[in-house]
């Protein structure tokens, strides 16, 4: 028996339905557990807790496995969360969630990681002891490129599995890399400010000699960079994204324009400033047009830098 907290659409767990696996999935949102269930994806709209975790257990018994995906790190409560995964995991049943990982975010500078859904940013350290109280060990981590870096969590009851070699290697590397020391934090936070000043200062240089610079990506993480760093419409003419409920819009804040994907390549611009840099591989092999038209780059992840 396996259950998701926040489901989604399905997109995992219709794989387990597929093979006849028996599942559940704990979606919040009504219109996408029912985008869910038309999937043929078994699906109980609801916020997770202790309470919820109870009632699943009576009705469904205890589960084998819980699985997360981009989802812990959305949610305030997460005493509540791990309660109740304490109170519907079976004895030897595994959690298993994956979400982006501090680690990456210090050591790149990647602060546009930090944006209202994202409450925390958890570390292979915070989690052991998040998780302790609960009866639940972690046992393994499985590092993850998604997002610009995912950490993969596994856990299960305090004494029921033995911890993967690994797992103190990657302790030992966190510590190594300062992650339990305030002075950490103040220093990227520094390294922020820098971060911040680079990028604007090639920004105000661009406008200066009235280049012409696009955005590509209206991502959640770019309303962070935008609004953190000050960049306005006289230093970006448009953000081009290929989400139609994104285009005509506006980025929050700054109010610079999303506009479709068709404006970028009808007339590329002198640099693109790409805020989805979390998928920087993908769009530099397809947009070999750009480059060859004499079309620049501009990343700011782990350093502010132009790529031809």
């Amino acid at each position: 028996f396996v259950v998701e907290l926040g489901s989604n659409d399905g997109i995992m767990l219709r794989h387990f339905a597929a093979r006849k696996i028996r599942h559940l999935g704990i979606e919040p949102s009504a219109n996408v557990a029912e985008a869910a269930r038309a999937q043929g994806v078994r699906t109980l709209t609801a916020f997770f807790n202790a309470e919820t975790a109870r009632a699943i257990a009576d009705d469904h018994g205890l589960a084998d496995a819980i699985l997360a995906a981009n989802v812990m790190c959305h949610i305030p409560d997460l005493n509540s969360v791990a309660a109740g995964i304490a109170a519907l995991l079976k004895p030897d049943g595994i959690l298993m969630f994956e979400d982006p990982y501090l680690g990456d975010v210090v050591r790149q500078t990647s602060y546009d990681q930090i944006y209202d859904e994202h409450i925390y940013l958890f570390s292979a350290l915070s989690v052991s002891r998040a998780f302790a109280p609960h009866g639940l060990d972690l046992i393994a981590t499985e590092p993850q490129k998604v997002h610009g870096g995912s950490m993969r969590y596994i856990l299960a009851r305090t004494g029921r599995r033995a911890a993967d070699p690994s797992l103190g290697r990657q302790l030992a590397r966190e510590r190594d890399l300062g992650l339990e020391r305030p002075e950490t934090y103040d220093r990227f936070r520094r390294n922020c400010e820098d971060s911040r000043r680079d990028l604007m200062a090639a920004l105000d240089d661009l406008a200066a000699e009235g280049r012409r610079v696009v955005g590509y990506g209206a991502t959640s993480k770019s309303t962070t960079i935008v609004n953190y760093c000050g960049i306005t419409p006289r230093h970006v003419e448009f953000i081009s994204d290929t989400t139609p409920t994104k285009q005509g819009k506006f980025s929050p804040g700054a109010h610079i324009p999303v506009r479709p994907y068709q404006d970028f390549v009808a007339r590329y611009p002198d640099v693109a400033l790409l805020l989805a840099w979390t998928h920087a591989e993908e769009i530099f092999a397809k947009e070999g047009a750009f480059r060859a038209a004499g079309g620049r780059w501009l990343t700011f992840v782990p350093t502010v830098k132009f790529v031809p």
